[in-house]
Parts: structure tokens; sequence; C-alpha cells
């Protein structure tokens, strides 16, 4: 970890140096960050470059059994933060593996991502198929395998999927439009679910809706949020998934799989 230790003394010159920060601060920064490097010399990860947003992840939740405090993982969470901002300023590293983790609020522990094999179990068709688990299905496909925000989803027009070139175009956030790609099994179910449920689903009815309910109109946000807490369950996955999970998830197994961050975000 020689790297690590010496990109951490520029950095602690640099807090005293250039941002001129009191002792007591630049001293925090020092304990938490060489508690961050004890963690990865058990990981037996040797240089700073190795680090992955699923070491990132790992040890939060090796903070979280040990029954250290949200407030306290969000101050690592900052120290790392900065630090790693540094080593990308830098130039030591090209990215930051912090880019998908957010601060802890009140009463609420770090985000917690699903294992690809969860993902792997969350994803199996339903035991007994019925129209409402082919939508399920696709909804769920679609969101893991694009990252899609969940209101993005609910709200997503029939026009806006296109099964032929296997993209679905997003506005976001500033109306800025985006084409996200998805892969041959989530055509595959977004096309079942269109051919065999949608249809009985409105019974004769008519929506611009991608996704509907037997009331002709969209999901809502947190209807969606409980069926996906349904399917975990009945997975035997012992997490509270959320959609935002998913989309952390998503990321996470790009990231790790090798992804290019910036493309990613």
């Amino acid at each position: 970890m020689s790297d690590f230790t010496n990109t951490l003394d520029l950095f602690l010159q640099y807090l005293i140096v250039e941002r001129r920060l009191a002792d007591n601060t630049v001293n925090a920064y020092h304990s938490d960050l060489s508690f961050f490097l004890s963690f990865l010399s058990r990981q037996k990860i040797t240089t700073i470059v190795a680090v992955s947003p699923t070491h990132i992840q790992d040890f939060f939740l090796d903070c979280h059994r040990r029954g250290i405090t949200n407030r306290s993982n969000g101050r690592r969470l900052a120290a790392l933060r900065t630090f790693f901002s540094f080593a990308v300023n830098r130039q030591i590293i090209s990215t930051t593996p912090l880019a998908f983790i957010d601060a802890p609020k009140t009463g609420q522990s770090l985000p917690k991502g699903l294992t690809i094999a969860e993902i792997d179990e969350l994803l199996l068709p339903a035991p007994k198929e019925t129209l409402l688990s082919l939508r399920n299905q696709a909804m769920l496909h679609l969101l893991y395998g694009t990252g899609l925000r969940v209101s993005e989803l609910v709200s997503m027009p029939v026009s806006a999927c296109n099964l032929t070139n296997c993209h679905v175009r997003i506005m976001g956030k500033g109306g800025k439009e985006r084409m996200v790609p998805f892969n041959e099994t989530t055509k595959e179910k977004i096309n079942t679910y269109i051919e065999r449920a949608r249809p009985l689903i409105l019974k004769g009815g008519s929506s611009r809706l991608l996704f509907v309910t037997s009331r002709k109109k969209g999901m809502s946000r947190g209807r969606f949020w409980q069926i996906i807490r349904e399917m975990a369950a009945a997975c035997g996955i012992n997490k509270s998934v959320s959609p935002h999970m998913l989309r952390h998830s998503f990321a996470t197994h790009l990231l790790t799989g090798g992804a290019d961050l910036r493309a990613v975000q």
C-alpha cells in the first residue's frame, strides 16, 4: 500500500499547506483514512487504483456491522470523497470509486446494493405466470438493465421504447434527452408483456403509458416499490429492496465489470 500511503501523505500536506485546515481537522482526516487503509490491507488490496465501488461499499458494511454510527460513517465518507477527488485532480487515478455512494441520512444506513446472485434470483420468472407477473418482470428487467430512475420507468410512454433497436428514449432533468440501450433478454420480457399481458390488463382500453394497471393508468412509484419488496421477499432476499437499490446495484455491477465511469454516469 506504499502508493496509497504516499498519496495520503501528499493529501495531508495539501490540507495543511493549501487549505490551511486546523490540526484537529487534519488529524480527523488522517484517522478516518488510516482506518480505511487498514480495511484495504485486510482485503489484500495493494494499490490505490485497485479500489473499486464494491470495496467502498464493503467497507461501510463492515463499519455498520461494527456498530459505527451513521454520523461517523458520514464523516468517513466525506473524508474518502475528498481524498479520492484529490487523487483524481493530481492524476494519480483517473476516476473516483465513490461516484455512486450517497451520504447516509440520519437514522438510515448507507446504501446497500444487491449481489449479482441476488439480482439473478430477483429476475427469475414468477413460479406462477400471471398478467401482472409478466408486467412486473418486464419493469424489473428494464429498471435493472438500464439504471433508469423509477419515476422515469413508471411514466414512460409506449413511444419511448424502441424494441427494434433495443433502447428507450428518456427525457431527463433539465429537459435533456438521452437514449439508453437494453439487452435482448429485456427486449424479450417487454415484448412478451406488450403482446400477451398489456392488452388484457387494459381490458380493451388504451393508454399512452407503457406500463399500466387495471385502472388503465400508470403505476405510482410507491406501488412499484411495494411490488419490488414483495418479489424480493418471495425470493428469500432479506434486504429492504428498493428501486434506488436496483439503480445503485446496476451502476456498481457495471463499474466492477470494468465499465467506464463517465459512460455509466
